[in-house]
């Protein structure tokens, strides 16, 4: 039965290729595995042949799909020792610019973007830098762009931003009611939300910084080098990639192109 559900999950992520060129061939079999799986429970579908007879022929299911075949999982400035590292690494090389391009890689519903920008307003950059925020996944993207998130984690959001090195108040920066809290447009003038796939899309700008956080995990080694090569051609002299914890450039291709800057934290310039 294992080995017909593969044959089925190839033939599901080929033709989602062939069908809306969004190409998940390259992400980790064991991760693709646990999602489709998930989505045939939400769909009701008791085989793989049966979820892609409705993802193929219906545009609606696909979108929804997008869901399950991205991860949407995040925080405001999640794992706060990396954003502090930013401050103290990353920072100061930057400020030595006249105006700086960042690219946040796979950025999910926006907590990354959103952060760094604020961190950014904190070290008196922001004026001066323009933040790309890419995702293949359209309701993200919506959901980033509008700045909006519940109440209710707002809580561990400010924990994360004072841990990280927050010189205020998290909520400087957003205003709330009874359910949500709105952060402040004056943040997203700097920020360019867009569509890009790391599996098909080739470099759109140089870069002074990428942040590409647990995304990596989710890639077969072939992708990873696709991906790296990309981060290579984007980033300037000198400029820095941020990668999530459990992720690193060791076993990539790219690798001797970088050297680290902050080991723990995964932060990492290009020579």
């Amino acid at each position: 039965m294992d080995a017909i559900f593969d044959i089925e999950l190839k033939l599901l992520l080929e033709g989602v290729y062939l069908r809306y060129q969004h190409d998940f061939r390259g992400y980790a079999v064991s991760s693709m595995r646990r999602r489709v799986q998930q989505a045939m429970e939400h769909f009701e579908c008791s085989s793989v042949s049966q979820l892609q007879e409705k993802v193929l022929h219906q545009p609606a299911i696909f979108a929804q799909m997008l869901q399950f075949f991205t991860v949407q999982v995040s925080e405001m400035f999640r794992d706060p020792t990396y954003f502090r590292a930013l401050r103290e690494v990353v920072v100061p090389v930057l400020k030595t610019y006249p105006s700086v391009k960042l690219w946040v890689a796979g950025c999910s519903s926006g907590e990354e973007v959103w952060s760094l920008a604020i961190l950014l307003e904190e070290e008196d950059l922001l004026s001066r830098a323009l933040i790309y925020a890419t995702d293949i996944n359209p309701d993200a993207l919506r959901a980033a762009e509008a700045g909006i998130y519940p109440l209710d984690r707002i809580a561990q959001f400010s924990k994360n931003y004072r841990a990280a090195g927050g010189t205020g108040s998290l909520s400087d920066y957003y205003t709330s009611n009874l359910h949500d809290a709105r952060f402040d447009r004056r943040l997203r003038e700097h920020v360019v939300f867009a569509d890009h796939s790391l599996a098909t899309d080739s470099v759109f700008s140089e870069v002074h910084f990428i942040s590409c956080r647990n995304v990596l995990i989710y890639f077969n080694r072939e992708l990873q080098n696709r991906a790296t090569a990309l981060f290579h051609e984007a980033l300037v002299r000198r400029g820095f990639l941020g990668l999530g914890s459990k992720e690193s450039l060791r076993y990539t291709e790219q690798a001797a192109q970088f050297v680290e800057a902050d080991r723990n934290e995964r932060i990492y310039q290009r020579l």
